[in-house]
């Protein structure tokens, strides 16, 4: 049994029709990209899975349960955990503060000891630096540290590397190769396939609302033609 499947899933933002009858699953312990140009659905796809969508169709399933029905906050605490693009952290609390906020949904989350030996920057600055007064790596570590802390096994990362300096992208890639060694599976939106392939097992590529091919990782560069063909670079 996958620890994520979804099938047929139909997504929509009011009138417009985003997803069209996308397949796809994660096994437990796995690392799975979704590639694509912008605007082929792949936000649309992690926030459909976390019911934050005006109206979705299909089935989502988590450890064999239907989650289609539940309500976002219901699907959380099922063990699923979103890291938005944007970040979404707390501007006005410190770093510290930010890392104890989060709700505890299931045993087996990081503590914030732990947090800081994954992430040394946040510890350096962990009551001195308010959210706002971050760098924009830092934010993003922050970010997914806060959702490590929950004790989710499911993470759902958008686009974490968008906008960073080479460095932060290597080290938010040793981050990923971590916490899947410790045990957390991870579906992550990337248009950058060449850092999807030092995290990934395999990946999905989607057009247009649909998953249009899946690629293994160990076969990433003998399909390095279609790839830069989907993603246009």
């Amino acid at each position: 049994m996958s620890m994520l499947e979804v099938s047929g899933l139909n997504a929509w933002y009011g009138e417009s029709h985003i997803l069209h009858g996308v397949d796809l699953n994660v096994e437990e312990g796995e690392v799975v990209t979704l590639l694509g140009r912008n605007g082929a659905g792949k936000t649309t796809t992690l926030k459909s899975i976390m019911g934050l969508v005006g109206r979705r169709e299909g089935s989502v399933k988590f450890h064999g349960a239907e989650t289609i029905g539940l309500m976002p906050n219901l699907i959380a605490r099922a063990g699923i955990a979103f890291c938005p693009e944007e970040r979404g952290i707390f501007g006005s609390l410190s770093v510290t503060e930010n890392l104890m906020l989060p709700p505890i949904v299931a045993p087996g989350g990081l503590s914030v000891d732990e947090i800081y030996t994954l992430f040394p920057n946040l510890k350096e600055r962990a009551m001195t630096a308010h959210g706002t007064r971050l760098s924009g790596g830092e934010q993003q570590m922050l970010a997914i540290a806060r959702i490590l802390r929950t004790g989710a096994r499911m993470l759902l990362l958008d686009e974490p590397t968008e906008g960073l300096a080479p460095v932060i992208v290597q080290q938010i890639g040793r981050t990923i190769r971590e916490i899947k060694s410790r045990g957390f599976t991870v579906l992550l939106v990337e248009q950058n396939f060449r850092f999807a392939a030092t995290v990934a097992d395999r990946h999905y590529v989607m057009e247009r609302g649909k998953i249009v091919d899946r690629i293994e990782n160990s076969q990433l560069e003998a399909n390095m033609d279609k790839l830069h063909e989907y993603l246009g670079v």
